[in-house]
């Protein structure tokens, strides 16, 4: 950039000056005014001829003037005051960085800056001290998917939330018996997150001509209509009321006044720039134009002119007033082409190139000023307080175990961004903001939390899978049925088979958590003859076709250990009826009977995807004893299983990743009863039970009451959402593997896979071709919609 100033200004004789009202040298109108303003207290009369003559000799004795210095130089001259304001117009915001590149180039030292929207964003940082080139690295490295859509990290969200967010395609408020439309706007913690990291330094500064360079940004009070000018308060909180456009982000509430994006009143804030005391004004215009009908081809263009209709007339007025006006050619570009910020960026360059004349001649070698890069405070933070407003239907004691930190704590601003997202991913919120407050060496966290007035909400999926075949999920969730941080979940099932889960759960933070769960879960299929009692099985077939029911209650409490690990445990109550209509005795009743036992468990799952995950760790291990039977059968004794599942994916490079797991389980005690053996094969349905996938076998067709498995998976995002994979796992599986070393040897069973994988708004879709040595023919899966 420095060689192509150099070549511009190489190039030219002398500097180009326009009429005043166009951009002359601001240096001389600067003195020429201060001139005239003496002139007029001696009550001096100038004719027009020596008015004319002043001026000439001012413009053409510039050069002379900005370029060699008299002994008394430094002291008599005194620099004009600049101000920057920067218009709004989302993605094409990005054009105002390279306007900044080449005024930091020329060595324009900005004064005062006035922003809306993303150029509220853009000034804000620029205010807070960064120069340039860091706001330039700081875009280039930002997910703007992830920001538009405000991601919330899967590890930020607890079991029970993962679990539930990973089941339906829709949610709808419901309230009293009618359906809402569903919740779209975005509260923006992703870029509240970021921006709060990012102004560390000015964390504690309320107001905001305290900055590095003194700054304001504009927004709207959507319930008056009035313009809300932010000059005082949290920086953050400002900057992301200014850019809250509307139908993507929430409003932003500050002092009681409701705000969205500024650029409804006020898109250009010269006035505001001028009344902070500048002199001279650079503008950067980089809303959009209005579009024809051919133009308006989607939402968001229609609801961008709406905004635009009013600030595109006030431009053309502001325009005039504007001393150095530049407007970058970013036609081609839409309010949200993040994607082509670069290109952007560069168009921000040439416009600042094609008025470089103008820019030059506002600086002289005296008063050439070169931004330092800022050096970035530290990252530490020694929280001595947490605070929030009063809350109604959440405890303190929820709030701070969703931060996982308590007051006392020294946390980075990483903590801090999961501890919000925590909070945010409990949905329980539909607004949330916090700033940092000084307390000595320390800071305070004060928390502002808006609760989300829909307690109940009605949710949809969509499946099928080979076992249970098509359904279709109805869920009734609520929110505070009889305790504070409860909530009470219900799904029901329909389609081939019948099904129903009901939750209950009473979520105490730190605290121990407890809750109740009844499910129901039935299919037809045939499946490996070890579900059957001995008596009844046929030493020349494999499998039979049975009828499987399967009603288990369970009361259980739960813990988040060291902050990572959720641990609990409860008593469970099943009924087991499975029948064969197949089997040729008079009785087909396989079994049917009632069970109790004690469960143990012990989970973490650090997947950023649960389908198609790209890295984290999973790990589990449960242990179940049986105690009790009414015995169908006759053939109970008491008896435990215990399993453990490890697993981590990692990518390889670009968008291919590896995902490796590895599975074992156990039976021991008395003999255990074999409708609870580990019952491996097929893909794409609900586990449940001692149920497992195993590549290369049909649906539940090995078995035995021990197993040892391992699985790895090659994974290729062809294309955005849409994945090839290749599989590959090995078992040892029979009875009492692990009595002897057996289970080391070569793997009895193996089992390979080639599959393509879509992701969609249901879940994910998935086919698969699966295949074994050890089988005569191969095996096609389906799999549509989230696991259910």
């Amino acid at each position: 950039m420095r060689q192509k100033l150099l070549s511009i200004t190489n190039t030219r004789s002398k500097i180009f000056f326009s009429t005043p009202e166009k951009g002359a040298s601001w240096v001389a109108l600067f003195w020429q005014e201060k001139i005239a303003f003496c002139l007029s207290q001696f009550s001096i009369s100038i004719s027009g001829v020596a008015l004319v003559f002043i001026t000439i000799f001012l413009f053409n004795s510039q050069e002379s003037f900005s370029q060699e210095k008299t002994p008394d130089s430094t002291n008599s001259t005194k620099r004009p005051k600049i101000g920057l304001v920067l218009s709004g117009g989302g993605a094409k915001g990005f054009a105002h960085i390279g306007v900044l590149k080449v005024l930091e180039e020329a060595g324009v030292k900005i004064d005062y800056i006035g922003g809306t929207s993303m150029g509220a964003i853009v000034g804000g940082l620029y205010a807070s001290g960064y120069n340039a080139a860091q706001i330039d690295s700081i875009f280039k490295q930002t997910n703007f998917d992830e920001l538009i859509n405000d991601y919330i990290p899967r590890s930020s969200k607890n079991f029970y939330g993962k679990k539930n967010d990973e089941l339906y395609a829709l949610a709808l408020p419901f309230s009293n018996l009618k359906v809402g439309i569903p919740e779209a706007l975005s509260k923006g913690m992703y870029n509240y997150n970021l921006l709060s990291s990012l102004t560390r330094n000015v964390r504690h500064v309320r107001d905001f001509n305290e900055l590095p360079t003194p700054f304001l940004c504009i927004a709207t009070n959507i319930e008056t209509g009035e313009e809300v000018v932010l000059d005082k308060g949290n920086l953050v909180q400002a900057m992301m009321a200014s850019a809250a456009f509307p139908s993507l982000f929430s409003p932003i509430e500050i002092d009681g006044k409701l705000l969205v994006d500024g650029g409804v009143v006020n898109n250009y804030p010269i006035k505001e720039v001028r009344n902070l005391g500048a002199d001279i004004i650079i503008g950067v215009d980089v809303q959009d134009d209005l579009l024809d009908r051919k133009s308006l081809k989607n939402a968001t263009r229609i609801l961008v002119q709406i905004t635009n209709l009013q600030s595109i007339d006030k431009m053309k007025r502001k325009i005039k007033n504007t001393d150095v006006y530049i407007k970058p050619d970013i036609s081609d570009y839409g309010v949200i082409s993040f994607d082509k910020g670069s290109e952007i960026i560069r168009k921000g360059e040439d416009a600042a190139f094609s008025v470089y004349e103008k820019i030059k001649s506002l600086v002289d070698e005296e008063h050439y000023y070169k931004k330092p890069k800022l050096e970035i405070a530290t990252d530490t933070l020694k929280i001595a307080k947490i605070n929030s407003n009063k809350l109604d239907n959440f405890t303190k004691e929820y709030i701070n175990s969703k931060l996982r930190f308590k007051p006392g704590s020294t946390i980075t601003y990483q903590d801090l961004r999961v501890g919000i997202n925590n909070i945010n991913a409990t949905q329980n919120f539909s607004a949330l903001s916090y700033r940092l407050d000084p307390n000595g060496q320390k800071d305070d966290l004060n928390l502002e939390l808006q609760e989300n007035p829909t307690q109940t909400y009605l949710k949809l999926g969509l499946h099928y899978d080979g076992l249970y075949k098509s359904a279709v999920l109805l869920n009734l969730t609520h929110k505070k049925t009889f305790l504070k941080n409860d909530v009470t979940s219900l799904d029901i099932i329909l389609g081939d088979n019948f099904r129903y889960d009901l939750n209950y759960y009473v979520e105490n933070g730190f605290n121990i958590s407890f809750g109740f769960r009844s499910r129901l879960n039935q299919f037809n299929r045939n499946v490996t003859t070890s579900i059957s009692n001995a008596s009844t099985q046929n030493p020349n077939i494999n499998l039979i076709n049975v009828e499987f029911l399967d009603v288990s209650n369970q009361a259980y409490f739960q813990t988040i250990f060291v902050q990572k690990f959720l641990m609990g445990g409860g008593v469970e109550h099943k009924f087991l009826k499975i029948k064969s209509p197949t089997l040729a005795n008079i009785d087909q009743k396989i079994d049917e009977s009632t069970y109790w036992s004690l469960f143990g468990y012990l989970k973490y799952d650090s997947f950023d995807d649960k389908s198609f995950p790209s890295r984290g760790w999973y790990g589990s291990g449960d242990i179940q004893t049986y105690l009790a039977s009414s015995n169908y059968t006759g053939l109970f004794n008491p008896f435990t299983t215990a399993k453990a599942e490890a697993g981590f994916a990692r990518t390889l490079f670009r968008k291919a990743t590896i995902k490796f797991q590895a599975e074992a389980g156990l039976t021991f005690g008395n003999e255990s009863v074999p409708f609870f053996d580990y019952i491996l094969g097929g893909y794409g349905y609900n586990k449940t039970n001692n149920f497992n996938y195993f590549y290369g076998y049909d649906f539940l067709s090995i078995a035995g009451n021990s197993f040892i498995k391992s699985a790895i998976t090659a994974d290729y995002e062809i294309v955005k959402k849409n994945h090839i994979n290749f599989s590959a796992n090995f078992a040892n599986l029979g009875d009492d593997i692990f009595s002897s070393v057996d289970w080391v040897s070569m793997p009895k069973y193996t089992g390979y896979a080639v599959g393509y994988g879509l992701e969609t708004i249901i879940g994910p879709i998935e086919v698969k071709y699966s295949w074994s040595p050890e089988n005569p023919k191969g095996f096609t899966w389906f799999s549509i919609g989230f696991l259910f």
